[in-house]
This record gives structure tokens, C-alpha cells and sequence, in this order.
């Protein structure tokens, strides 16, 4: 059983009655008032809702929708998905011995009698490949390295989508027999296939082990805080219930808007996030106003009055700061930010409703199943000892203490000035264990840019089939501008058809993404096609491809970052200037919320972009950061972290109204709401920091990223800077206020 402290010296007005009625005020707490009152109602309503909108994604029928890359590779993208015919898909074998010297390709009877066998099993395997080339074909110096150690054999997978997977596998097995045959050669195949399906792998693979690792951690650490397994069970239960319902309606939104597994995966942790926190910021106040007497009853109306208002505006300042991703115009963006204005929204409503209703019900019994030894500490709210401690210090002397903290991040931040946005190729993002990307990494040696091509589609003004003798004309032209020194494209250049257009295979010089790549990217776009494919009349042509994809990416992104930030800054300053009626306090979140993005953008680029800390968190550097990173960060980070910021500030604003003095509500702010801000961030903070043991090094860097952030967030912006801030504000901080009647310290 809980064990009531004694009650506060001067008691609120309605003490002796400690299950009285709420006071009226609030719609906030009105709806929680209501849940409270019919809780088998609320907790009925909550349940059907989460069972309508699983039912709804198994309701609604038709086709996923398909997201489209942005730009000119979108336009290639297009062309092909247009002509219904399915797409060009490409692998490529190289073949090499594995001790350098020897004669060279053609000269070494073993490598050709490979070559010929390797052929021979790909056109055995029956109507599972065609348009094979070579060494040993027509023109085959163009599928001969040219230090003539090295021969590469392509082919395109053929047959309908849904026997693509059978085919791709008979190919599988018809290169490893050959291998088996000859193992002191190399035989290794890569291409759009077996590329694409082990980054899908790693994908899923690195969500699930987080997913797996996370929620146990979570609920572990909830033991810690709370030290009762119901009250621990009672975020994973709002968390995981808002989840699910949130997936089933995505599912229905997904019709319409595209939604990626990645995309779906970063809800589920945002849901987990938001829904433990709000968790927290009740059940945190209930345990406050219970040790101060109050009932039940009278403890939830105030925890609604208060932590509800927080999470209240916590939510909508979430929300607001998703939707900004959608001035990106990218549709990666579109069903990340659906699932976020969803799951928050359910969150918040699920946080007003069904939550205070099951503590209503469970009352006392919310601390039964206690942990030994942290039970009896745990089930008693109390202020932090050491962050009053803090914060007492800071308030004596803010200005010193605030001007160190501002140069500390400063610091941290310094590294960013030099970051370079660059996507990784599959061969930087996943390591040279995965065997295609082994060899993908030694077929680009060989053969500069083959795993990863230019897709130039091509397709005819007034329809009909574009593959002209005029075309091919000017694709031979194509031929001779990669013999040319300097041109930035090379052999082998394949074309092949799919409905009435035509895929034209470019390889680029450089490794993918790189700039390198994206120079001859721009050549090929700006100088070799206007004077090859430019003067063929009656086509139109787009390039795609693995380097154009992200390179079209990182420059709409780069023109709409401005716009994004504007939005959340400006709407995020709104909706706190509506909630605590002061101009100072928005701006002192906003400043504290991007020192701390900042510091976390610093240590990003000193971590992975200039090569620190490799061996110790399994990575390569390639030089740069992921493009679409540091957006998201600002997005996600700014939300989050106004989580903690519109708590803090509630707590603070609370005591200053009830008429503590400037400092007093300071530092009883801080220490009040030290558990649940430190619970919440290391809860979050473990989260991400299990991203950092995923294979993939764009997840590597969020896992850095966001856990640095969250941590220079709760602790040196928390306990120093915002204390500092609002000392130095004084009574400037806040506008003149009433104390509250039912709110008294």
C-alpha cells in the first residue's frame, strides 16, 4: 500500500474532502474529469477505438501507395512505371583471379573456360535471364577490365515480377556451382537484385533487433523509476496500445499516402517515446499529489489540470514540428509524417482519457507488485536532492554558470560548420562482410561504376517504340564518349527494353554517391546526352539511378530546409506564447532547443564524418553525413525535447503563480520534475543508443545523434542553461498571474 506523507502545512482549501469534485476549468480537465468519473466507459471507448482502426486497415482494399523519387531521377522513375511492363533489372558477375599477375583475360584459359561455363548456366536456367553479355561476346573488350585482369558477365533477370524471386535464385545457384569449380578464380555477383535485397534485409533486420532490444530495456528501466510492475506496465500498455491502433491506420492511410518499413519502425519509437512520457508526467503528479493528502479522485484532476495541459501542448508542438516535413515536398516524408501526427495525436487523447480512467481504477493498487529493495524508495514522489542542488547554485550565479554552459556547446557545435551532406553507396552504408557488397566494392575497382549505373529511360514524345536506328546511333555515340578520357562514364553500357521505352545503363566514375559521382553525374546530364541522345528527334529522357537518387534528393532537400525551419520555428513560438501568455519563455526554449541540436550536430560530424571513434562503434567513415539526417534530427529532437521544456516550464510557472519568488520556483521547478525529465531521457537515451549496434551507418549516426542531443538536453540545458535563463529574466519571464486556488505549494 502506498504510505501517505504528511500533508503539506498550508493545505489546499478543499483538503478535508480529499475526493472532492474537480474544480471546474479546462477542457483538459474536464475530459479527463469525465473518464474519471465513467471509467469502464473510457477504458470500453479507448479499446473499440484501438479495435476500429486495426479493423480499418483490413477493410479497406486496393494498392499501397507508391512513392516517387524527387527530380529528374523521379521523372525516370516515372517513365518506366508508366509502360505497366515491369522494370529493367540488372545483375553482373565478375570473374577474376584471385593472385594478381598472370596473363591477362583473354589470355588465361581458365578465366574464359569460367566465362564460357558461367554462360552457359545462365541461359541453362531456361527463361530466367536474357540480354546476357560477355567477354566473349560481340564487342566483348567492353565487358573486359581495363588492366585486362578482370571480365564482367550482365544479364538482365527476366519474366514477370512475381517469378523474379524463383529466377533470381536459379541464377544464385548457377553462379556458385561455377565458383565451386573454379576456386582459385573469383566469382562474385552483385547488381540491382541482390543489392537491393540485402540493404531491404539489413533494414529489417537492424528494426527488429532494436525493437527486440528496446522494449525490454524500456520496461526495465520503468522498473527502476517507478519500482512496481503495474505502474511500469501502465506506459507500455498506453504506448503499445496507441502503436498498434496507430499501424492499422496506416494501413488505410497508406493507400493514399506512401508509407516505408523505416518510416514505420521511427513511429513505433516515437510512440514509445511520447507515450512513456506523458505516462510519466501523470503519474508523476498523481504520486505528488497523493503524498500530499489529496485522494485519488482530487490528485487526478490536478495531475490533469497540469500534466495534462503539458501534454497538451507537448503534443500539438510535436505535431506542428512533424508537419513541417511536408514543405520537403518528398514523399519519403509524407507517411513518417502521417504516422507522427497520428500516433502523438492518439497518444495525447489516450493521455486525457483511458489513462487517468485506469488509475481512477487501480488507486492504491498502482504500487502493487513492487520491486525489492527500490519498491518502498520508488512508490514516493520526491524532489531530486542533487538537480535543487544544481539549479540552487546556477540561480546564485546564472550569468557565470550559463555563459560556461553556452561556450561548453558552442564547443560541441564548432564541428558542424564543416559538414558535408552526402548519402552513402551501399558499399560505405553496410560492410564488406555482406558478400555482395564485397563485391560490389571489387567490381567498381574493376569495372568504375557498374553496380550502380545511370538508369537513363527514354521514351518516345508521341508513343510507340522509341529503339530507332537513330537511337541506337546515338547510343553508339555513348560508347565512344566512355572510351574518352575524362567523359566521367565508362563500359559497359547496356540498353534494353521495357514496354515501348528503352533502359540505357550508364556506368559514372566514382564510387556511387561520392563527388566524383556526382561530377560525372552532372556531365552526363548537362554535356554527353544533350550532344548524343539531344539530337535524336521525338524522344524525351530522364536519368535515374543509384547516384541520381540521392543526389536529386539532398537538392530538394537543401532547397526546402529554410522553409522547414521557419515553419516549426515560427509555429512552435505560437503555440508556447498561447500556453505560458510570455514572449521570453518561447524564445529561451527555442534558443536552448537548437544550442543542443547544434552541440548534437557536432559531435555527429566529428564522429562520423572526420573518423572518430571507428573501431569502437563499427563504422567506415566516407567522408560525409546522410542527408536527410540532420533534418529529421531538428525535427524529431525539437518536438521531443519540448517535451521536457513545456514540463519544466508548467512546474516552474506553478510555483511563481502560488508566490514563490523568482529563484524559489526555479529551483523547485527543477527539482520537481527531475525524475520524470531523467526517467524520460534514459529511457530515450537507451533507445537510441541500440540504433548505434545496428548494422547500417546511417542508423549508426541517428543513434549518435539523437542520444547525444537528448542527453546535452536533459542535463546541461535542463539543470544550467534554462535556470540560468530564467534567473536572469527574473520576474520579466512571466506575466503577472493570480494564484491558482487549487494549486498551492
Amino acid at each position: 500500500m502506498l504510505r501517505k506523507s504528511k500533508p503539506d502545512r498550508t493545505p489546499p482549501p478543499n483538503a478535508a474532502q480529499p475526493d472532492a469534485p474537480a474544480v471546474a476549468g479546462g477542457i483538459v480537465e474536464a475530459v479527463a474529469g469525465w473518464s474519471v468519473r465513467h471509467r469502464g466507459l473510457a477504458v470500453t471507448g479507448w479499446l473499440v477505438l484501438v479495435l476500429v482502426a486495426v479493423l480499418s486497415g483490413a477493410l479497406i482494399g486496393g494498392h499501397d501507395a507508391r512513392s516517387s523519387d524527387p527530380g529528374e531521377a523521379g521523372r525516370a522513375q516515372r517513365i518506366v512505371r508508366t509502360e505497366d511492363a515491369g522494370d529493367s533489372v540488372r545483375e553482373n558477375v565478375l570473374i577474376q583471379p584471385r593472385e594478381s599477375g598472370g596473363p591477362g583475360f583473354t589470355s588465361n584459359s581458365e578465366l574464359t573456360s569460367a566465362t564460357r561455363e558461367l554462360v552457359e548456366a545462365l541461359h541453362g536456367t531456361g527463361e530466367a535471364v536474357r540480354d546476357v553479355g560477355s567477354p566473349l561476346g560481340a564487342q566483348g573488350e567492353r565487358w573486359t577490365s581495363q588492366d585486362g585482369r578482370s571480365g564482367l558477365v550482365t544479364f538482365e533477370l527476366a519474366g514477370p515480377a512475381e517469378d523474379r524471386k524463383r529466377n533470381y535464385r536459379a541464377v544464385v545457384d548457377a553462379v556458385a556451382k561455377v565458383q565451386d569449380r573454379h576456386p582459385r578464380l573469383r566469382i562474385v555477383q552483385a547488381g540491382d537484385r541482390s543489392l537491393n535485397a540485402v540493404v531491404d534485409e539489413a533494414i529489417k533486420d537492424d528494426f527488429q533487433r532494436s525493437e527486440v532490444i528496446s522494449l525490454p530495456l524500456t520496461l526495465v528501466i520503468l522498473l527502476v523509476v517507478f519500482g512496481s510492475l503495474v505502474a511500469a506496465g501502465i506506459p507500455l500498455l498506453l504506448s503499445a496500445t496507441t502503436v498498434v491502433a496507430t499501424f492499422g491506420l496506416l494501413q488505410s492511410i497508406g493507400k493514399v499516402v506512401p508509407v516505408n518499413s523505416a518510416a514505420s519502425s521511427i513511429v513505433l519509437l516515437i510512440g514509445m517515446a511520447v507515450g512513456v512520457d506523458y505516462s510519466l508526467f501523470y503519474l508523476r503528479r498523481q504520486r505528488e499529489e497523493r503524498r500530499r493528502g489529496h485522494g485519488t479522485g482530487r490528485a487526478l484532476a490536478i495531475a490533469a489540470r497540469t500534466s495534462g495541459h503539458a501534454v497538451v501542448v507537448s503534443g500539438l508542438t510535436v505535431t506542428v514540428c512533424a508537419c513541417g516535413l511536408l514543405f520537403t515536398g518528398l514523399d519519403v516524408f509524407k507517411g513518417l509524417t502521417a504516422g507522427t501526427v497520428v500516433v502523438v495525436g492518439l497518444t495525447v487523447v489516450g493521455s486525457v482519457t483511458v489513462l487517468p480512467a485506469v488509475l481512477a481504477a487501480l488507486g492504491d493498487r498502482v504500487d502493487r507488485a513492487r520491486v525489492p529493495w527500490l519498491g518502498r524508495r520508488r512508490t514516493t514522489a520526491r524532489a531530486s536532492r542533487t538537480w535543487s542542488a544544481v539549479a540552487r547554485g546556477v540561480v546564485r550565479r546564472p550569468a557565470l554558470t550559463g555563459g560556461v554552459a553556452v561556450l561548453v556547446l558552442l564547443a560541441l557545435a564548432l564541428p558542424a560548420l564543416g559538414m558535408r551532406l552526402q548519402d552513402p553507396a551501399t558499399t560505405d552504408s553496410l560492410p564488406r562482410s555482406v558478400a555482395p557488397v564485397d563485391a560490389a566494392v571489387r567490381m567498381n575497382e574493376a569495372f568504375p561504376g557498374s553496380p550502380g549505373p545511370a538508369r537513363l529511360a527514354i521514351t518516345g514524345r508521341d508513343g510507340g517504340t522509341v529503339d530507332t536506328p537513330a537511337l541506337r546511333g546515338a547510343i553508339d555515340a555513348l560508347h565512344r564518349e566512355a572510351a574518352a578520357p575524362g567523359s566521367g562514364i565508362a563500359e559497359p553500357i547496356t540498353a534494353v527494353p521495357v514496354g515501348d521505352a528503352l533502359v540505357v545503363r550508364v556506368p559514372l566514375v566514382g564510387k556511387g554517391t561520392d563527388a566524383t559521382s556526382n561530377q560525372s553525374l552532372r556531365k552526363l546530364r548537362e554535356t554527353v546526352l544533350p550532344a548524343t541522345l539531344g539530337t535524336v528527334p521525338g524522344i524525351e529522357y530522364a536519368v535515374g539511378g543509384k547516384t541520381a537518387q540521392p543526389y536529386d534528393f539532398a537538392e530538394r532537400l537543401n532547397g526546402r530546409t529554410a522553409a522547414v525551419f521557419a515553419f516549426i520555428l515560427a509555429l512552435a513560438f505560437v503555440i508556447l506564447v498561447l500556453a505560458f501568455r510570455s514572449w521570453a519563455i518561447p524564445l529561451v526554449s527555442i534558443l536552448l532547443n537548437l544550442l543542443s541540436i547544434g552541440a548534437a550536430y557536432g559531435v555527429l560530424t566529428w564522429v562520423f564524418q572526420n573518423g572518430h571513434l571507428e573501431s569502437a562503434l563499427g563504422f567506415t567513415s566516407y567522408g560525409g553525413v546522410v542527408a536527410w539526417l540532420p533534418l529529421f534530427m531538428f525535427v524529431i529532437l525539437f518536438g521531443l525535447s519540448m517535451d521536457y521544456h513545456v514540463f519544466i516550464l508548467s512546474r516552474i510557472r506553478e510555483r511563481r503563480e502560488n508566490g514563490a519568488t523568482a529563484k524559489d520556483a526555479i529551483v523547485g521547478g527543477i527539482g520537481g520534475s527531475a525524475g520524470v525529465v531523467t526517467s524520460a531521457a534514459v529511457i530515450m537515451t537507451a533507445v537510441f543508443t541500440v540504433f548505434v549496434s545496428l548494422t547500417a551507418i546511417e542508423y549508426k549516426m541517428m543513434g549518435v545523434g539523437m542520444a547525444v542531443a537528448i542527453i546535452v538536453d536533459a542535463t546541461i540545458v535542463r539543470g544550467v542553461l534554462l535556470p540560468a535563463a530564467l534567473a536572469l529574466l527574473g520576474d520579466h519571464a512571466w506575466p503577472p498571474h493570480r494564484p491558482h486556488p487549487a494549486l498551492t505549494r
